[in-house]
């Protein structure tokens, strides 16, 4: 097997303060950013929501000469438009643009029919307002076949609700949290439960990190972020297993080691594979982010953070969180420098805390 790293001894777990105070200070920066923005008056929410989960209004575009997606996004964005959706349909020369809802389209005493006839009026001016860029449009009845002039016809406006409601929000969240117990349940049947609670709180701490990093730059949250979250969930968890099953064989081989010993070395053993496999992942991401335009935005980024945030806590988290259970259970001692004469009594201690099952290769 090819390997990058031969004879690598880096000390882990003596850097474990470091890493996981880092941690903490990332997460309590989005902690801050979150609340900060939603309790200044006449800020921004915790989170910039798109379209699936505010709602907006859906405007069909008719053009003569159909412009570039990045174009049409461009004069969007001149109008103030930012979280535009643009799709496709069975015509060529059509187009759907998707906006969010817009400020200042009525409330007080106004009824919600009302709102939303203000929303898609609204709507319909400022997408117009953008589009007239290039060219004017096809006023009243007339059609782009009897105005030769006009570059385009919007002949349809609506009001859209939130794809993704409260109940799918509600849901995403049940679905993540049942994963996590299955993994759970999982790692603790097939190793040992105090390596089941550092492989889970190593993926709650990614899905914290990435939405930390999403509420910081403000980057947009929709349906493909969710997405991305779960796909983080299932990498990350996926490479913890890997550490750990290298540290069950090596309590095997190495009896008279200290766990924090056989640990440091299960994770340099395997770090080429984590690098390997982390890095080709983020190859392909890194060409979505780059070359994917604005449609995969938020689902590349979100792939992008996570994978780097999940290939760290795989190193970093996971297994320094199980020895520090093991070591608040009595099971384990993880200092670097251990009594001569306690020696053999913790290496037994280290070999009962895992369950040790053959390995079917």
């Amino acid at each position: 097997m090819f390997n990058l790293f031969q004879n690598i001894h880096i000390d882990w777990l003596g850097k474990r303060r470091i890493f996981i105070g880092i941690s903490i200070l990332i997460m309590l920066a989005g902690l801050i950013s979150a609340i900060g923005r939603q309790l200044t008056p006449g800020g921004t929410d915790a989170f910039n929501l798109g379209v699936d989960f505010k709602g907006g209004s859906v405007v069909t575009v008719k053009f003569r000469n159909l412009p570039a997606d990045e174009d049409i996004r461009a004069a969007l964005r001149n109008v103030g438009i930012n979280d535009a959706v643009l799709q496709n349909t069975n015509r060529p020369d059509e187009l759907l643009i998707r906006i969010p809802l817009l400020e200042n389209t009525g409330g007080g005493d106004a009824g919600t029919s009302d709102i939303s006839k203000a929303q898609v009026e609204k709507g319909r001016s400022t997408v117009k307002q953008a589009l007239d860029t290039f060219g004017p449009e096809a006023e009243g009845e007339a059609t782009l076949d009897t105005a030769p002039n006009a570059a385009y016809k919007i002949i349809g406006t609506d009001s859209v609700g939130a794809i993704a409601g409260s109940q799918l929000r509600n849901q995403a969240v049940t679905a993540t949290l049942l994963g996590c117990i299955g993994i759970l349940l999982f790692i603790a049947f097939r190793y040992d439960w105090t390596y089941a609670a550092g492989g889970v709180i190593a993926v709650f701490h990614d899905v914290l990190m990435v939405l930390a990093c999403f509420s910081i730059f403000q980057w947009e949250v929709n349906l493909t972020v969710i997405a991305a979250i779960l796909t983080i969930v299932g990498f990350s968890i996926n490479d913890s297993i890997v550490i750990f099953d290298r540290i069950r064989e090596n309590l095997a081989l190495h009896r008279k080691d200290s766990l924090f010993k056989i640990t440091n070395d299960s994770i340099n053993q395997t770090l080429s594979r984590t690098v390997i496999t982390a890095g080709l992942v983020l190859l392909s991401v890194l060409s979505l982010v780059i070359f994917g335009g604005e449609v995969l935005r938020s689902f590349s980024l979100a792939l992008l953070v996570g994978l780097i945030l999940g290939m760290y806590s795989t190193i970093a988290i996971a297994s320094p969180i199980a020895i520090w259970w093991q070591d608040k259970l009595g099971e384990a001692d993880i200092k670097e420098t251990l009594a001569p004469q306690r020696k053999d009594k913790i290496a037994s201690a280290a070999r009962r805390s895992v369950t040790r099952k053959p390995v079917t290769r």
